[in-house]
């Protein structure tokens, strides 16, 4: 599996830490986040990012982090097909995955610590989607997504 990772500059260090962590786990990853503290990158541009890169094929699922999960989660959100959830513990991590086929996770780096972090992450990417009525909700949420897109006003 291919792993995208998306950060803004407030969250660099979790996400250099969660890349080497589940490359020790044996997953192919890749970065498309702030390279450092000093790189100012505004959230919604890693979220897009790895929200694209998984609708176009080139990464399976994606790893955001920002001050709090919430911003970058919403840019992902924005990006027709994808549902990324943000998680603070692994029971919701796990959860998102099963009930709610989420291709992405996101976290706060201002919320959880280096170590709970790495549980999130392994709760998440070890959970597989339970289908069954879990399906029709999700079919559901496509099709508000699909309700809405065919009246979006142009800017």
């Amino acid at each position: 599996m291919k792993i995208g990772f998306g950060s803004d500059h407030a969250a660099v260090e979790l996400k250099n830490c969660l890349l080497e962590h589940m490359r020790e786990r044996g997953f192919e990853c890749v970065d498309f986040g702030a390279d450092s503290p000093q790189d100012k990158v505004d959230y919604p541009v890693p979220g897009r990012k790895v929200a694209e890169a998984i609708i176009r094929g080139d990464i399976d699922k994606g790893v955001l982090v920002c001050g709090t999960g919430v911003g970058i989660s919403l840019a992902a959100n924005k990006v027709p097909g994808i549902r990324a959830g943000v998680c603070s513990e692994p029971y919701t991590a796990k959860l998102i995955v099963e009930h709610n086929n989420c291709q992405i996770l996101a976290m706060g780096a201002r919320v959880v610590g280096t170590e709970l972090a790495k549980m999130i992450c392994d709760a998440f990417f070890d959970a597989r989607f339970q289908g069954g009525r879990h399906a029709r909700r999700v079919e559901l949420i496509s099709q508000i997504e699909r309700d809405y897109h065919a009246v979006l006003p142009e800017k």
